[in-house]
């Protein structure tokens, strides 16, 4: 597969590197652009702070120009959080996406957004701060709605960016067992 990998909040940190890594491992091309111009951030209220500053429409700018030269291969878009946003939007909106596998994160849907069967999975902390049970059933609903295959994974207990060690958040259990389920999803492509 040819997965296009977006980083959360906190930017292009190790662990989004070594998740491409272990994704190239797993025999899949992989491409994590770099939306924050090499800047990373020690707190989520300062990548999200840093994200105002540019705003939405610049990053999902850059990601659009990442993903560009590589979308008629039929991208897997696949993010962390804030990127699992980022690749929700362009997989929505690319007619050759293959597939959508999310960490952490959701975005809202296009009104009219409409995709063909698009494989979708999510990894999500339960509870999430920033993905409450209310948003994440509508934002199903919306997805099916849209013409997508939904699969939802909730982890107990985990914290929000559970599959990064280096944060208070890591849970290596559930991280485990995510990447194993991801990594089947993406075998089914």
């Amino acid at each position: 597969m040819n997965i296009m990998l977006f980083h959360s909040t906190y930017g292009p940190r190790p662990a989004v590197h070594a998740a491409a890594d272990r994704l190239r491992a797993a025999g899949h091309e992989v491409w994590v652009p770099d939306l924050f111009e090499g800047r990373t951030f020690e707190t989520v209220e300062e990548g999200m702070d840093f994200q105002r500053e540019i705003g939405r429409e610049e990053l999902l700018k850059r990601a659009v120009l990442a993903a560009a030269p590589y979308s008629d291969r039929g991208l897997v878009y696949a993010g962390f959080s804030f990127g699992a946003s980022v690749a929700q939007t362009l997989a929505l909106g690319d007619e050759k996406a293959r597939g959508l596998l999310m960490f952490h994160g959701t975005s809202d849907i296009a009104e009219g957004a409409s995709v063909a069967e698009l494989p979708v999975q999510l990894h999500v902390a339960d509870p999430d701060p920033f993905e409450t049970h209310d948003w994440l059933n509508t934002w199903y609903l919306q997805m099916r709605r849209a013409g997508a295959d939904v699969e939802v994974y909730r982890y107990p207990g985990a914290g929000h960016l559970f599959t990064d060690p280096d944060l208070p958040d890591h849970d290596g259990e559930a991280a485990e067992k995510s990447w194993r389920i991801g990594l089947g999803f993406l075998e089914s492509l």
